[in-house]
């Protein structure tokens, strides 16, 4: 590990590197494949490090490459302190760490506070050992109501469909209590009120930042909190994505003293960040997480919600910088993920919905504060929501009863070169299968044509990177006509956006960039351009 102890200065060093950093989301197991399993790898990723140093980020976040049994695609982890062999094992991470800090890039991942895996070995203790045992204690056991206890504990449903409560047998063979599991069945909550469950996982961040790693995304990161005595709930607006503020099963209170303790982790490693997955609505309930001794940063998702609608545009991006201002926090901005429809389908798809996609990366990329991209994003994928049941793999498909696809539709593999599947993402077959039309969408059919979707971000970020009109920590909406939005960055930068089906005119300054041809200082219909 010298090589990564001893990374370049400029990696190593640097006060607060991820305050206006462009972050890249890879999505290991679509990314690139190397040795031809049909299924990404740490190896693959690295052998494209050349791809995401010319598209310009400065970081990338790993979704999940832990061991585990995949039963959601990584997030029910088994042991968090080893690589699934899936991916390559941890002397692969080690390898990508060493190469992406020589190219200047960093590196965080996914970490799974909220629950294990079925197959971690403290709930297999747990499987085994009696009612009330300190095996029990690191999760959720309840016994179950009604006179012989076949009743689930409460009636929380699981986020993926059905209850959340499954009930195990006994060691004697005997029906006996029930364990909770807000996700899938695989996936029993952590009893965050047992001390040896933060004491495992402070073990597990000082694992990998003491190999190199830059920090990591904190998935659920409003959850791990139980309220006492689990209550039932109002069972209104149960789907992923979709839980409101008022939902007993995330943001409970306690969840701030789990991210306090965790800065305190953190704060050993001085350039370390970490980044909180919140789905919290209300502002001041949000940036709580933020706090100077909390999260680093926090996902925010409005821009990933919001309609292709100026009007709609400008609440989002007032809210999300709202949100954390009063607490001195960094914004941040996402129009997609790995649990999300991708945003060229989102807005209309075909050539609208690129178009309106292109247009929202301007708005994106000129915003104060830091840039999530997904995988695909910059090359203007869609969604694909014509998969083969049989191809489906996502645990909502099979726990909804088979009425919800899920989400395989935006992790579909990324297509690199050739005319046919499957285009250079492997040898073998594709985890996922990718769509025949991908073939003029793929990196090699873009990255030498200047109008290309990839051309697009690659000058967006090298502007953001290098133009000072891109300073300051504030905005100023300009006046514009109906369905267009117009603001103006402190450093000078200029973002107009048109939502609207008619071109409209363009607001002074001098053009660094547009999503469309300009033609007569008019801006196109679901277009952008950035001027100084």
């Amino acid at each position: 590990m010298d090589e990564v102890e001893n990374a370049p200065a400029a990696v190593k060093a640097s006060a607060h590197w991820w305050q206006k950093s462009v972050f890249y989301q890879v999505y290991p197991r679509s990314f690139a494949d190397s040795n031809g399993d049909g299924i990404g790898d740490l190896e693959g990723i690295r052998e494209k490090l050349g791809y995401l140093e010319l598209l310009g980020v400065d970081a990338i976040w790993l979704c999940p490459v832990m061991r585990s049994p995949m039963a959601d695609g990584g997030y029910d982890v088994s042991d968090p302190r080893d690589i699934d062999p899936m991916f390559g094992g941890v002397e692969a991470l080690d390898g990508l760490v060493t190469e992406a800090h020589a190219r200047r890039m960093r590196v965080i991942m996914d970490v799974v506070p909220n629950h294990t895996s079925d197959q971690h070995v403290w709930f297999q203790e747990a499987l085994t050992a009696a009612p009330g045992s300190p095996a029990r204690g690191r999760y959720i056991f309840r016994e179950g109501r009604g006179a012989d206890g076949a009743e689930p504990p409460n009636n929380w449903p699981s986020i993926f469909g059905g209850p959340a409560w499954t009930r195990i047998t006994e060691p004697d063979g005997t029906p006996g209590q029930w364990y909770l599991h807000i996700f899938a069945t695989e996936q029993p909550d952590l009893n965050w009120d047992n001390p040896e469950v933060f004491d495992d996982l402070a073990a597990t961040l000082r694992f990998w930042l003491d190999r190199g790693v830059d920090g990591f995304r904190i998935d659920v990161a409003h959850g791990m909190a139980k309220p006492a005595e689990l209550p039932d709930m109002s069972l209104a607006n149960n789907r992923l994505l979709a839980n409101n503020d008022d939902d007993l099963r995330f943001n409970n209170a306690g969840v701030h003293e789990i991210h306090r303790r965790i800065r305190k982790v953190l704060e050993e490693y001085p350039d370390a960040v970490a980044v909180g997955e919140v789905w919290v609505d209300d502002n001041e309930r949000f940036g709580e997480y933020v706090r100077p001794d909390e999260l680093h940063l926090a996902f925010n998702f409005r821009l990933a919600e919001v309609e292709f609608a100026a009007e709609a545009v400008r609440e989002a991006v007032e809210n999300s910088m709202s949100a954390v201002a009063t607490v001195g926090g960094t914004p941040t901005w996402t129009l997609s993920n790995h649990d999300v429809a991708r945003e060229v389908t989102r807005y209309g798809g075909g050539t609208v919905g690129v178009d309106r996609a292109r247009a929202m990366a301007l708005v994106e990329l000129s915003l104060p504060g830091v840039t999530f991209i997904y995988n695909g994003s910059e090359l203007g994928l869609p969604n694909v929501d014509d998969l083969p049941d049989s191809a489906l793999q996502d645990p909502v498909w099979e726990r909804s009863g088979r009425t919800e696809r899920g989400r395989d539709g935006c992790r579909v593999p990324l297509p690199w070169e050739g005319r046919q599947p499957p285009f250079a993402f492997t040898t073998g077959q594709p985890w996922l299968p990718i769509p025949p039309a991908w073939k003029s969408l793929t990196v090699e059919a873009q990255i030498e044509d200047y109008n290309s979707t990839f051309s697009l971000f690659r000058k967006a970020l090298e502007l953001r990177a290098i133009r000072p009109e891109f300073s300051g920590n504030d905005i100023d909406w300009y006046g514009s006509p109906k369905g267009c939005l117009v603001f103006r960055r402190t450093g000078g930068l200029i973002c107009a956006l048109n939502t609207t089906n008619a071109a409209i005119p363009l607001p002074p300054g001098e053009v660094l960039l547009a999503t469309q041809p300009i033609e007569g200082r008019q801006l196109a219909a679901n277009a952008a351009a950035w001027l100084v």
